[in-house]
């Protein structure tokens, strides 16, 4: 559901003022100005008071709001039925297990605000949704042709891989500049395919760190992407439905990944049955001196997700007392974080990452040992050869559906 004219629907807290509008100045008081009652839109206060006002609504509706995540809201009737509601701005998409909740709640909307009903959920936020009995199908393949032809790639070579294993970029490059504005807005608009795109995570987030001063070779990498995307424009995500689904979770690390200040790059990501639904590619802030400490720096940062993945589950009624499992590929950042013999070698590790040896001892997450071949985080880190990351693209979960 859609409303209309969200941002026109509060009273404002503070006292804005705004000078008369051509076409409505009053003869003889030229010098006096309007103040508002209501929000306008272009008013820097609109979204919180328009958000203060679903807000209120909805609590006072019988929905609660999750501490984990302040645009999901729940509500449980009399007989156990549930209902879920993800507010985005003026957009909620709701789901649950009693058809008439929905009516109920369509009705009570329809009369507070003013609503458009769109239906089951087909496209979203620029992603398409094709729900059918064997799982659901969530893809940007419009969105993906409109970046092709935004920036005239759009018969443009296809290629099947994303990066080159010899691509060594560097910030101080000697190769020409090119405009920083093109750049960037490349760079963004590509961000957002990542929606539904996880394996463009790492190339992506690669040429991401030269936005400030982008040179050609800079800009060639950003285009390969292009290329890539041309030659996959029917792929996506593929959920099916799974009786026995558990939340695993994968962490892996390069190692002096960065040749400019040799950092490097976590990757991790999460299932609950067949594909993914949460990952993250991202430079880490430190340097770290051996392999073993990098690989540590990783689970610590997918620990906290897990975490907060398991606060999540809890409000969605998807309970589980096992400790959660995280798959490494690297025995030594296991040992460090399950043995505290190991902390005359770790000192040097900034404190905070320490905490994962508690969550360990407390059982709240399981670290495991995977092999490289199966370490589905492998491709958020670094580039790979063709057929290592078909694999692994496979084993994320994405399908190629017209």
């Amino acid at each position: 559901m859609d409303v209309k004219s969200a941002f026109l629907n509060w009273y404002l807290e503070e006292e804005v003022y705004i000078e008369q509008p051509p076409g409505y100045v009053e003869k003889g008081q030229e010098d006096k100005v309007y103040r508002l009652n209501k929000a306008l839109y272009g008013l820097k206060q609109a979204p919180r008071a328009w958000n203060t006002r679903i807000d209120e609504y909805f609590h006072k509706n019988g929905f609660v709001k999750s501490p984990y995540e302040h645009s999901l809201y729940a509500k449980k009737n009399e007989s156990r039925d549930i209902m879920f509601i993800c507010l985005y701005v003026d957009d909620m998409v709701y789901t649950g297990n009693n058809p008439d909740m929905f009516n109920d709640f369509k009705e009570v909307m329809t009369k507070e605000f003013e609503m458009t009903d769109i239906g089951e959920m087909s496209y979203f936020l620029a992603v398409e949704v094709k729900q059918a009995k064997d799982g659901i199908f969530m893809s940007q393949r419009k969105y993906a042709k409109q970046i092709l032809s935004k920036f005239r790639m759009k018969d443009c070579k296809p290629i099947s891989t994303l990066t080159k294993i010899c691509m060594k970029l560097r910030v101080n490059s000697n190769k020409e500049s090119v405009n920083p504005t093109l750049f960037k807005s490349l760079v963004g608009n590509l961000r957002y395919l990542t929606f539904t795109r996880p394996n463009i995570m790492y190339a992506l987030g690669l040429v991401s760190r030269y936005m400030e001063t982008p040179k050609q070779d800079h800009f060639i990498a950003a285009k390969r992407i292009l290329r890539y995307i041309e030659g996959t424009l029917n792929d996506g995500l593929f959920y099916t439905h799974s009786k026995n689904a558990k939340l695993v979770g994968y962490s892996d690390s390069d190692y002096g990944g960065d040749i400019d200040d040799g950092k490097n790059t976590s990757g991790y990501a999460f299932h609950i049955g067949s594909t993914i639904f949460s990952w993250s590619s991202k430079k880490q802030q430190t340097v770290a001196l051996l392999t073993c400490e990098a690989e540590y720096i990783t689970v610590a940062a997918c620990t906290c997700q897990t975490i907060w993945l398991k606060y999540i589950l809890c409000e969605l009624y998807y309970l589980t007392e096992e400790p959660l499992t995280i798959y490494v590929d690297n025995k030594s950042a296991i040992s460090l974080a399950k043995n505290p013999v190991s902390h005359s070698r770790s000192k040097h590790i900034n404190i905070k990452y320490h905490f994962i040896r508690e969550q360990v001892n407390d059982k709240v997450v399981e670290l495991l040992h995977c092999r490289t071949e199966d370490q589905l985080a492998d491709i958020f880190t670094k580039p790979l050869k063709m057929e290592v990351f078909q694999n692994l693209k496979e084993k994320l979960g994405m399908q190629s559906r017209v």
